[in-house]
C-alpha cells in the first residue's frame, strides 16, 4: 500500500480526521483574529466552534477505536463550517450589514436583476465606463450567463436572508454531492474535500459562487463511472453554463465519452445547455458578453480585476510584457495537456479527473489573474479521484439496471 494510502486509511481514517479538523480549527480562529476581510472574519468566529468540536469528537472515537458516523459528522461539520456561517451573514446582510457578502454575490445578484429586467445579465463596456469610479468594478460579471439564475430570486421577491445568492448555491451544491454520493456511495475523504475543508467552507459563506460549478463536475465525473453519460453531459453543461472554469473538465470528459463510445449520449447536455444561455444574451448584445467574459479577466476591462493572489502567472504579468509571457506560458500548457489528452485518452473517470485536476491546477497557477481559492477545483478533483475507482467508464457493474435509467 503507498503511504499516502496508508497515511490516509491509519486508524480507521480517524487520524487523518483528526489532522484534518484540528488545521481547520487552527484556519478558522486566524482568519477570525486577523483576516482584514470582514465576512471572512465573521466566517472564522463561527467555523472555528464546529471544527474545534468535531476534531474532540474524532479524538474521543480514536481514545475509544470506534471510527463510527465518519459521513454523518462531516455532513454535520459541513453544516456548522459552511451553512450556518452563511445563514448568519445572509440574516445580517438582510438587516442592513454591507460587510457581511464578498464581491461575487453582489455580482450573482446584479447579474439577475438585469437580466431579468433587460434580457442579459451583462453592461456594455460604454455602459460601465459611464458607472461611477467606485462602481465600475461591480459593473463587470466575468462569469457565464447562468450566473445569472442565482440572482433572480432577490430581483423578483426582493432583499431578504432567503433571496441571498448564497443560499441558492449552497443548495445546488448539496443536491449535486448528495446526488454523487448516491451513485458513489459514503466515500468520506472526497466529501470533506468538497464541503469542510477551510477554502470550501470560508468560500461557500462568504462568497460561494464556485461550489455549485465544483459540485457539479464531481456530480458529472460520478455519472460517467458508474455509465450515465447523458446525466454527466447535463451536469457538467450546467456548471460550464455558470463559469468558464468548468469547460476544462468538459473537455475531458468528452474525449472519455468518445474513447468509450458514449459521446451521442454525453454531447446534447453538455455543449446545449451553454449554448442555450449564450443564444439569448447573444441576441441582446454579443459584445458585452466578451467584455465582461474575456477581456476583463485578461485585464482589458475598464478596470482591472482584484483577483491578484501571487501565483507565478500574477507574478510574471507584472513584469513589462509579463502579461503576453503569462497568457503565452498559459497557452502553451494548455496545448500540451490538449496533446496528452489525445495520445493518451483517459479511459476512466478517475483519469479524467486527475487530467481535470491537475489541468486545473496549471491553469490556475499560470493565469495572469486568479484568486486563491481557485485551488479549491483542482483539490477536490484529485481527491476525488480515489472514489471514482472503483468502477471504470468501459466496466461499470452492469448487474445494476438502474445505473443504465439514462
Amino acid at each position: 500500500m503507498r503511504l499516502p494510502a496508508r497515511i490516509d486509511q491509519a486508524a480507521g481514517g480517524l487520524a487523518a480526521d483528526a489532522a484534518l479538523y484540528a488545521v481547520s480549527a487552527a484556519f478558522a480562529l486566524v482568519t477570525a483574529l486577523t483576516s482584514t476581510l470582514l465576512p471572512h472574519r465573521a466566517w472564522g468566529a463561527v467555523a472555528f466552534w464546529a471544527y474545534l468540536v468535531a476534531f474532540v469528537v474524532v479524538v474521543v472515537q480514536l481514545v475509544l477505536r470506534r471510527p463510527a458516523f465518519r459521513p454523518a459528522l462531516t455532513w454535520l461539520v459541513w453544516g456548522g463550517s459552511a451553512l450556518l456561517p452563511l445563514v448568519v451573514q445572509a440574516v445580517q446582510r438582510s438587516g442592513g450589514r454591507t460587510d457581511r457578502a464578498q464581491e461575487e454575490v453582489l455580482v450573482a445578484e446584479h447579474m439577475g436583476e438585469r437580466l431579468a429586467h433587460t434580457g442579459t445579465p451583462y453592461l456594455s463596456r460604454d455602459a460601465i465606463a459611464a458607472l461611477p469610479s467606485g462602481e465600475q468594478l461591480l459593473g463587470y460579471a466575468p462569469y457565464q450567463p447562468g450566473m445569472g439564475i442565482f440572482g433572480l430570486p432577490r430581483a423578483w421577491f426582493g432583499a431578504s436572508w432567503v433571496t441571498d445568492a448564497r443560499v441558492w448555491f449552497a443548495l445546488v451544491t448539496a443536491g449535486a454531492l448528495i446526488a454523487a454520493l448516491r451513485l458513489l456511495g459514503p466515500h468520506v475523504r472526497a466529501l470533506q474535500f468538497a464541503t469542510v475543508l477551510p477554502i470550501c467552507a470560508l468560500t461557500l459563506a462568504t462568497g460561494g459562487d464556485d461550489l455549485p460549478v465544483l459540485a457539479l463536475c464531481l456530480l458529472a465525473l460520478a455519472c460517467c463511472a458508474t455509465g450515465r453519460y447523458a446525466a454527466a453531459g447535463l451536469a457538467v453543461g450546467a456548471a460550464a453554463a455558470l463559469k468558464l472554469f468548468a469547460f476544462p473538465v468538459l473537455a475531458v470528459l468528452v474525449v472519455l465519452a468518445w474513447r468509450t463510445g458514449n459521446v451521442r449520449r454525453f454531447l446534447p447536455g453538455a455543449l446545449g445547455l451553454p449554448v442555450l444561455t449564450l443564444l439569448p444574451v447573444f441576441a441582446v448584445d454579443a459584445g458585452a458578453f466578451v467584455e465582461n467574459v474575456f477581456r476583463f479577466p485578461l485585464g482589458h476591462g475598464v478596470v482591472t480585476s482584484p483577483a491578484q493572489s501571487p501565483f507565478p502567472g500574477y507574478l510574471i504579468s507584472q513584469a513589462p510584457g509579463g502579461r503576453y509571457v503569462a497568457i503565452g506560458l498559459l497557452v502553451a500548457v494548455a496545448l500540451a495537456i490538449a496533446v496528452l489528452l489525445l495520445r493518451r485518452p483517459p479511459r476512466t473517470a478517475a483519469a479524467a479527473a486527475l487530467f481535470s485536476g491537475y489541468g486545473l491546477l496549471a491553469a490556475i497557477l499560470l493565469m495572469p489573474t486568479t484568486r486563491f481559492g481557485y485551488l479549491l477545483y483542482p483539490l477536490a478533483l484529485l481527491v476525488w479521484a480515489p472514489a471514482l475507482r472503483q468502477y471504470t467508464a468501459v466496466d461499470a457493474p452492469r448487474s445494476d439496471t438502474a445505473l443504465y435509467r439514462l
